[in-house]
């Protein structure tokens, strides 16, 4: 079983390359820049071993859950504050301490937090390489671990990121199906002000550790080779190179379908569910009056699906990624205000001036075969009027 230890330099290129692979979710890059500056400020210089699963240690899948916006300006302490109170909570339901953390999904700040865990001394934490998705996805049940009848959701720990556990909110839920327990999360973030650490899934002995089979291997690692092909470039990588890369390290295709746009209006809101439901314009001039070409993202929280003036037919359709590289900054980025910020202004209703590519990259075909995740992508396209068929693998 092959082994890596990740230093500092690692996570950032972590948090690079996810911010790409995220579809749009994931969490705030610039939040993860700031948190990993954080962890370097706090003397920090060790490793987090990563490696597959050995089908023996108990674990869980942990994240940040809710509306990217109330999760505005993370900082270290709130990621390791949570991940501490759901596992303690975890901990509690289950009789079993984890002795390993895998990813949700893919994000900068998802594909980051079972690593901010596993930086903390008392923890005694290893990562999984991977995560159920490929991606950042909407909702628990667009993962592979939603899939995998042997790993049940339950019990499921949220807890709010305090430091002294007396004062913390928490709920420890129990619900048969990811889809129900996604209804019940959500209320619970609501209470909470619509952000959270979750824990989930456990892996033990009580289920003979059914993580085994149950996640999409490699990803942590083939999301620090494309951030540190971001990082490391001696001049800002074209779209269509970062494209190439992205093939070359997953084995999906990848292809750019928007080159060198702007950001010229983005509409968001957070729902009920603490998803923050939005559509980001793009068009190929800073100013959309001179504009000769249009591009609609439409996303809750990740981007679902994207539609051209040009055509009848939507560009795109998740489960398939729709994916931002800016050929401006030389990074990705997600759909949360900070990051935005950047590209649009939110003040005068105005592109930065910065361009925007889009690129397309397939689903992982274990994502996609895995059941119930292509009717559950199905109904979020529904909820935002999409009524079409859905895309084959």
């Amino acid at each position: 079983m092959s082994s890596s230890s990740y230093g500092l330099a690692d996570l950032e290129y972590i948090a690079a390359g996810a911010a790409v692979m995220a579809s749009g979710g994931g969490g705030s890059y610039r939040d993860a820049v700031s948190i990993l500056q954080q962890l370097a400020d706090s003397g920090w210089a060790g490793s987090v071993t990563v490696k597959p699963y050995d089908g023996d240690t108990a674990g869980c899948v942990v994240a940040m859950m809710g509306s990217p916006d109330a999760g505005d300006q993370l900082t270290l302490a709130d990621i390791q504050n949570s991940v501490v109170n759901t596992l303690a909570l975890l901990k509690s339901g289950t009789g079993y301490a984890a002795g390993c953390v895998i990813p949700i999904e893919i994000g900068a700040i998802n594909s980051l937090v079972p690593l901010l865990a596993a930086t903390l001394p008392s923890a005694n934490l290893w990562v999984v390489d991977g995560d159920g998705a490929g991606r950042a996805v909407p909702e628990l049940p667009q993962t592979t671990f939603a899939g995998a009848s042997a790993l049940p959701v339950s019990p499921c720990a949220l807890a709010t990121d305090v430091a002294d556990m007396r004062t913390m909110e928490s709920a420890l839920l129990s619900s048969p199906t990811a889809a129900q327990m996604e209804k019940m999360a959500g209320g619970v973030l609501s209470g909470f002000g619509g952000f959270s650490g979750i824990a989930l899934w456990p892996s033990n002995p009580g289920n003979a550790c059914a993580l085994t089979g149950a996640y999409i291997p490699g990803t942590l690692s083939q999301v620090r080779a494309l951030g540190q092909f971001l990082l490391q470039a001696s001049q800002t990588p074209s779209s269509d190179a970062v494209a190439e890369q992205i093939a070359y390290l997953t084995g999906r295709t990848a292809s750019v379908s928007v080159r060198n746009f702007y950001i010229t209006a983005i509409s968001q809101s957070t729902t009920a569910a603490s998803l923050d439901a939005g559509v980001i314009q793009l068009d190929n001039n800073p100013d959309p009056t001179q504009s000769t070409e249009t591009h609609t993202i439409y996303n809750m929280n990740e981007n679902l699906i994207m539609y051209s003036n040009q055509s009848a037919l939507p560009d795109i359709i998740a489960p398939d990624s729709i994916c931002y590289y800016s050929e401006s900054t030389g990074r990705g980025f997600s759909n949360a205000s900070d990051d935005l910020a950047l590209y649009f202004d939110a003040t005068s209703g105005k592109s930065t001036g910065q361009m925007v590519s889009v690129i397309q990259v397939s689903t992982v075909p274990a994502l996609y075969n895995t059941p119930g995740v292509v009717a559950s992508f199905a109904t979020l396209l529904r909820s935002i009027g999409y009524a079409g068929a859905m895309p084959a693998l």
